[in-house]
């Protein structure tokens, strides 16, 4: 259940998402027969006019961490090799928001489930590379 700051800061999102300005904005709650402004507004019309803006267009987007884990064969692939190379002690932190944050550098996708094809590929080859060196060359770890 969202309490009332959640509905309004959402509405707000979706305002600013829709590219909607003030007196548009003001008319639209007119025609919902709504008070002006969400501050005069109780949780039931607040949700009125987020349901409203859903169904203009407005996406409700989910924080990073409340994402569920990629679970293809190359999300695996890549969660793997990760996970060697930290216990090959060449990487200090193990977890998938290490994991994400590299490949992001790596390849400017926030997430391991929006890498397209090639891009997967690209960073499955390089942490392979890496591996490689490490133990060819018997790098000491960290």
């Amino acid at each position: 259940m969202k309490n009332r700051q959640q509905f309004i800061q959402l509405i707000h999102i979706a305002k600013s998402q829709l590219g909607l300005d003030d007196p548009t904005y003001r008319a639209m709650l007119a025609g919902l027969e709504l008070p002006d402004s969400t501050t005069k507004m109780g949780i039931p019309q607040l949700g009125k006019v987020l349901e409203h803006l859903k169904r203009s267009g407005f996406k409700v987007r989910s924080k990073a961490g409340d994402r569920s884990q990629a679970d293809d064969d190359q999300s695996k692939m890549l969660r793997g090799l990760w996970l060697e190379l930290f216990n090959l002690g060449h990487i200090r932190d193990a977890s998938e928001a290490a994991l994400t944050a590299w490949v992001k550098r790596e390849t400017g996708a926030d997430a391991l489930q929006w890498l397209n094809g090639q891009q997967a590929q690209s960073t499955i080859e390089k942490l392979k590379r890496w591996r490689k060196r490490v133990v060819k060359v018997g790098v000491p770890p960290l």
